[in-house]
């Protein structure tokens, strides 16, 4: 009997298919259930904008016949003799990013990029994803997060990468009490940053969009405190004159294209962060204009960095639904309840962007 799921069948082409077993697209692998490995069945899942960077833009190249996704709470069905901190039945969050925990660049502390860089980011990259009536997780033990008491499973599909990433962005950053922070991009991850920035102290946060909406989202809920419309001037020349010139001490980058790390440059004081977690889809070069660098010596540091993944993270920002200390339901714009037709439907809204649209999730019935 196939897998049934919902697939990036070549570049610029989605559909529902069947597949005889979950694979590895990259060498056409079959993923079977090792010692430490779990399988997993979808109760909650979400599209990312970068299933659109991977779908339509090839941002990682071509790709056949790949089950997408990489964001979903779900149910053990399966687990490896090994594991043994889950049983089936338990309901689980599955990072978007699970390391091999093994791996020398997770002992040197970066195991998103164990395996080479990025390949801590599995799902829908070169492995089959969560958008599946089962999807296979390597590392079940590091990898695995339990569900949290009284925690919906829909917010909690938002622990898997727009929480985390955003958070990760703020954390790059090294926001101290009192700082500035400016915010590019109030998508879901651009929000979850703000809400970072906010919990870590900053003093006044620069929410950068053209959508009024969400700067109402991340005024009223996450602690941005300016709004700065993109389309009306640039947005670094809005900064620096709200800030008579001063700019901000920490920018953090959820949105934009190849010119915003300079642009950001501009408004960044000297000793300041660019910490990026936008994923550059499509182009060649990113520009830094040399004087915005302040030639290359004014100690603004870039910093670009994909969100950790592994149990201890997901379960200690799990706390912070738990305890109510963040609340993500006004980022999950757009719930659905289905299964196959309704994630096409989710992706489809996240590539039309429709009117009060920032995230789509959605509850899976079997």
């Amino acid at each position: 009997m196939g897998i049934k799921g919902f697939a990036m069948l070549k570049i610029g082409s989605v559909g529902i298919i069947e597949k005889e077993y979950l694979e590895e697209v990259t060498t056409g692998k079959k993923l079977i259930m090792g010692p430490f490995d779990a399988i997993i069945r979808p109760i909650a899942v979400a599209p990312c904008t970068s299933d659109l960077h991977t779908c339509y833009e090839g941002g990682i190249g071509e790709r056949t016949n790949m089950f997408l996704g990489h964001e979903a709470v779900g149910e053990v069905i399966e687990v490896g003799e090994f594991v043994k901190d889950f049983k089936v039945g338990d309901k689980v969050v599955v990072p978007a990013i699970t390391p091999n925990w093994n791996a020398e660049n997770a002992q040197r502390g970066f195991a998103q990029h164990s395996g080479g860089a990025l390949s801590g980011w599995k799902f829908s990259n070169f492995k089959d994803g969560v958008f599946a009536e089962k999807f296979h997780v390597n590392d079940a033990d590091g990898n695995l997060a339990h569900l949290p008491e009284g925690v919906d499973p829909v917010d909690a599909v938002m622990l898997c990468d727009m929480i985390t990433t955003g958070f990760h962005c703020a954390e790059n950053a090294e926001i101290l009490p009192g700082e500035t922070v400016a915010v590019i991009g109030l998508g879901p991850v651009g929000l979850m940053a703000t809400a970072g920035a906010n919990m870590m102290g900053a003093s006044e946060i620069y929410a950068v969009d053209c959508v009024d909406f969400r700067y109402e989202v991340a005024n009223k809920h996450y602690g941005a405190t300016h709004y700065i419309n993109f389309t009306k001037a640039p947005f670094q020349e809005q900064i620096n004159e709200l800030t008579k010139g001063r700019g901000v001490d920490k920018v953090l980058i959820a949105g934009g294209g190849l010119d915003t790390i300079g642009d950001a440059c501009e408004c960044l004081v000297n000793g300041g962060i660019v910490s990026n977690v936008n994923y550059l889809g499509s182009g060649e070069h990113i520009t830094i204009p040399r004087l915005a660098w302040n030639v290359g010596m004014g100690h603004k540091t870039i910093k670009g960095g994909l969100t950790p993944g592994g149990r201890y993270r997901m379960e200690k920002l799990a706390r912070l639904l738990q305890t109510k200390k963040l609340d993500v339901k006004p980022i999950i714009t757009h719930p659905l309840e289905g299964k196959f037709e309704e994630i096409q439907q989710s992706l489809d809204m996240m590539k039309n962007k429709p009117q009060g649209l920032i995230k789509p999730a959605v509850k899976i019935n079997w």
